[in-house]
């Protein structure tokens, strides 16, 4: 249940939000880490995984006897309950794994051969035809990788299920195949902890989605189903790659995305509030010509999700969020700290994807508020600053003196006297009409472009539309009036049938989950 704003969520009161976007695969890291955190004992964690992965939900059949036999106490060699019928599962997964190998492995020669491979174009048909008329390969050959790769998957193989899935998306030219072999090979990579592949898969399957578009097959509702499984899945890549926030924002603050996010799932605000303030002081102690451009692009991801954050204040508030929404949408610099405290204490601590980020988060939630502190008041007193911060008088001084070289504010510090002077320079009265008119000609904009849609029947391409008159940093997220506000209406009638999506080891339909398991 999603939180109300009498009801912030918790980092456990998330899980029944982010599980029915998740693969049942993808999910068995999450149960091993809530065991780790004592949110569960290890009995009831057993139990998780033998109704996740049991039953005939998977092929793992060896791995869950494993997990029976743990639970029952049976030493090895012993009979777990229900062991007649694993044993039939287990001879008919083996038996179908090597009728598949044989099959596929003839297939795989072909196209693994130096001189096939050179002889191989970007064009999808002339590769079929080639393979067909010189070595034999059809199309049925083919699809063997996909089914080949899908049990692989199936058996808890991710490695093997990743390359063969990559072979069949090469060649074939079945698009709801090849969509759901791009999910499959994904959480093929994230399992196996391949993050560079993965985020070249997480970014191939994004520009496949939006290729798509709300005009493909199954209209708006598969297209918002399928961003917000792209968004859930990408927690895994954007948390583990090593520049995965600044990607995050890149990625998420899209019109669509955001959209998205703020249609069907508003608590991933968490998660992209978390990367704004993670990635805030990198960008604070950016230098060179570049800083510039950086500092500018921070400052308008900062205000794009603080809007976001108050028009969906009330569907999902945290700690997380609301320490942004108070610093910068409310000013409320004590609401802020008593926000940073919780995240400090055992706030992200209990999260799966922020849990290694919790000290960067509070380091860099201290650097946002002391930054916002200085920047409008001319004299500030360093122990009261220290004492917002939750710092000791030594750690407050040399924090001040930190911020002042990485912020490059012009202030002066007087230690003797305990205060810092700053020198805020006005701002000329022309920057301020040209930037208001900037603000004008933006919302125009976006207003003439929903008239054309409305004018059309909505048959006009809306993010086309808004990409054509914005570039870079104009774009945002507009009222209920503007895009936002047309793409929400066409598609909220599906966030409720996605939310209850479950992972039921199907490819990408508007019925089921992005991966065959």
């Amino acid at each position: 249940m999603v939180a109300t704003t009498s009801e912030p969520a918790s980092a456990l009161q998330l899980l029944p939000n982010v599980l029915p976007h998740l693969d049942r695969h993808l999910v068995l890291p999450l149960l091993d880490f809530l065991e780790s955190r004592e949110k569960y004992t290890h009995e009831e964690t057993l139990k998780a995984k033998i109704d996740l992965l049991g039953d005939g939900k998977t092929n793992m059949v060896t791995f869950v006897e494993g997990l029976k036999r743990e639970l029952e106490g049976k030493e090895e060699g012993q009979e777990v309950e229900g062991a007649a019928e694993l044993r039939k599962r287990e001879q008919k997964v083996l038996k179908t794994l090597n009728e598949l190998r044989a099959q596929a492995q003839g297939v795989m020669e072909v196209i693994s051969n130096p001189e096939v491979v050179s002889a191989l174009r970007q064009d999808k048909q002339h590769n079929l035809t080639y393979l067909k008329e010189n070595h034999g390969v059809t199309l049925d050959q083919i699809a063997l990788l996909y089914k080949f790769g899908q049990f692989q998957y199936s058996i808890g193989h991710y490695g093997g299920a990743s390359d063969y899935l990559y072979h069949f998306r090469v060649l074939s030219t079945d698009a709801q195949l090849v969509l759901s072999a791009m999910w499959g090979k994904l959480a093929s990579d994230i399992l196996e902890g391949s993050w560079d592949a993965a985020l070249e898969e997480l970014n191939g399957l994004r520009e496949h989605i939006d290729q798509r578009g709300a005009a493909g097959p199954g209209g708006p509702l598969f297209a918002l189903q399928q961003r917000t499984w792209w968004l859930h899945w990408s927690l895994f890549v954007y948390y583990n790659h090593p520049n995965g926030r600044e990607l995050l924002l890149e990625s998420w603050l899209a019109q669509n995305y955001l959209n998205t996010i703020q249609t069907a799932a508003p608590w991933l605000l968490r998660y992209l509030v978390a990367a704004v303030v993670i990635s805030r002081k990198s960008t604070l102690r950016s230098a060179g010509p570049a800083s510039a451009g950086n500092s500018a692009r921070s400052r308008e991801a900062v205000r794009d999700v603080v809007r976001a954050l108050s028009q969906e204040q009330y569907q999902y508030r945290d700690p997380v969020t609301e320490f942004l929404r108070k610093l910068y949408g409310e000013v409320d610099f004590e609401g802020a700290r008593e926000e940073m405290s919780r995240c400090d204490a055992d706030e992200l601590a209990d999260d799966f994807f922020l849990e290694a980020f919790k000290d960067e988060f509070v380091e860099n939630a201290r650097y946002l508020v002391s930054e916002a502190y200085c920047k409008i008041h001319h004299r500030i007193d360093i122990a009261e600053l220290s004492d917002r911060l939750g710092l000791s008088r030594e750690e407050g001084e040399r924090w001040i003196v930190d911020l002042v070289r990485d912020a490059r504010l012009d202030a002066k510090i007087d230690l003797k006297q305990n205060i810092v002077q700053m020198n805020h320079a006005d701002t000329p009265v022309y920057q301020t009409v040209i930037e208001k008119s900037r603000g004008l000609l933006f919302r125009s904009q976006a207003l003439a472009s929903a008239i054309e849609v409305r004018a059309s029947g909505g048959q006009v391409d809306r993010e086309q539309r808004l990409g054509g008159r914005m570039t870079g940093g104009q774009k945002r997220t507009g009222g209920q009036g503007g895009p936002r506000g047309q793409q929400k209406k066409a598609e909220q009638d599906g966030a409720a049938a996605n939310g209850q999506q479950k992972a039921d080891g199907a490819a990408p339909t508007e019925q089921s989950t992005p991966v065959d398991a």
